[in-house]
């Protein structure tokens, strides 16, 4: 099926050109971009059971801009790394870099997508150039709907200045997209009109962009609300007398729903989201096994983050959203502090050696008391051991004092009677 759609899809008679370097994502179903849930583990994980394409998390443009790029020979990854604004000055303390963007170079060659966050061509070519030479394609976000994007005039803000976002698109194209080889596309919303959407996407299908993703919502709509598709087959039909490809997105479960949809609406390909955060094995046709349980899943998932030892905290989130809350289990892995006691929950036996030595490297799971927990355990110390004097001292005048009816206070009583 998947042969006769990509046939199908890529008879178009115009079509831009798919650089060197570039991916075409016609005949694609791939993975969405997505905060926490689209970093590097997961976006393994997802290509392991199927996807054809991954997309990193929205990564704002400043904040590439003046990072370090490392090779990082343990994990095998390429780490954008930077000091925290925040970092202490003080003489002789340790900073620890952050890491803004990780990918590897291997595994996901050919198959990584990086999606900007911006509001300027000029931060926006700067950006992308420093990961351009490792990924197949550049990405603006133009849908993002939350505050701290739109309020940057970043995500969805661009939607409401077509001519703007064109202009960064035709950078890209211009000083990324064609000096590194590369292909540059957009993902959007639907506007509040057929006519302004229709609007939009001739211009930005003008700019020399390779693909263009619509996310069948509105701004204003969040993930609960039921996914909008009548004006999906009218954008699909404008990329396609361009020369783009047509990328469709929003309330797709799995690559079998997938595949129908893009035969339905004509569209090119599609993107898998929400979904694919709670089972990437979402990606699997039903003749491939389909759905796998969370259980195999979680497994799976563990032995990637071990093998490019991810951030702990990145890791502690995407099993809350890969485990089912009900699971009897679940509660027990959400208080876990490191590798180690997972892998001792679950029973990972055969990986729990590995996860010992990638806590030690991230420095987590170990007792080590702050100064506050020190002090707390100090005075509790003294408390204990006041306590203990005056338990001896009160045991010393209990033994010295004589009973009641020794001093009297029985007899007095009797006689008062």
């Amino acid at each position: 099926m998947l042969r006769f759609l990509t046939a199908i899809t890529m008879s178009s008679s115009k079509k831009v050109p798919i650089p060197k370097h570039g991916v075409d994502y016609r005949g694609k179903v791939v993975l969405a971009p997505m905060v926490r849930s689209g970093e590097l583990p997961s976006r393994l994980l997802a290509l392991k059971y199927g996807a054809d394409l991954v997309w990193g998390p929205e990564t704002i443009d400043k904040s590439m801009i003046g990072t370090t790029k490392r090779i990082n020979t343990i994990s095998s990854t390429i780490d954008y790394t930077r000091t925290p604004s925040n970092a202490s000055k003080q003489p002789g303390s340790v900073i620890k870099e952050s890491k803004i963007y990780r990918l590897h170079p291997d595994q996901e060659r050919g198959r990584l997508i990086f999606q900007i966050g911006t509001s300027s061509p000029t931060t926006a070519v700067e950006a992308a150039k420093l990961v351009a030479p490792h990924v197949a394609g550049i990405d603006v976000n133009a849908g993002c709907p939350k505050p701290f994007s739109t309020s940057g005039g970043m995500g969805a803000a661009l939607l409401q200045t077509p001519d703007h976002l064109a202009s960064i698109l035709s950078a890209l194209v211009k000083e990324v997209g064609n000096v590194f080889e590369i292909g540059i596309s957009v993902k959007i919303r639907l506007l509040e009109t057929a006519d302004k959407t229709e609007a939009l996407v001739r211009k930005l299908c003008a700019t020399g962009i390779t693909g263009l993703t619509v996310h069948c919502r509105t701004t204003p709509m969040r993930p609960r609300e039921r996914a909008i598709r009548d004006q999906l087959r009218m954008i699909a039909d404008i990329c396609r007398g361009e020369g783009v490809a047509c990328v469709m997105n929003g309330d797709v479960k799995n690559k079998n729903e997938a595949l129908q949809l893009i035969q339905e609406f004509g569209c090119d390909g599609a993107m898998i989201a929400t979904a694919a955060e709670a089972n990437p094995s979402a990606f699997q046709t039903n003749e491939q096994g389909g759905l796998l349980p969370w259980r195999e899943v979680v497994q799976d998932y563990m032995r990637l983050a071990l093998d490019v030892d991810n951030k702990w905290g990145n890791t502690k989130f995407t099993l809350g959203q890969l485990m089912p809350g009900k699971a009897e289990v679940y509660k027990r892995v959400t208080q876990c502090k490191s590798y180690a006691e997972v892998c001792e929950t679950l029973e990972l036996e055969d990986i729990a050696a590995q996860a010992r030595e990638v806590d030690d490297r991230l420095g987590i799971g170990q007792t080590q008391d702050s100064s506050a927990i020190k002090k707390a355990k100090t005075e509790n110390k003294s408390a204990q051991a006041a306590g203990g004097r005056m338990s001896v001292e009160k045991t010393r005048s209990s033994e010295n004092r004589r009973s009641l009816s020794e001093r009297g206070v029985g007899i007095l009583s009797t006689m008062a009677v």
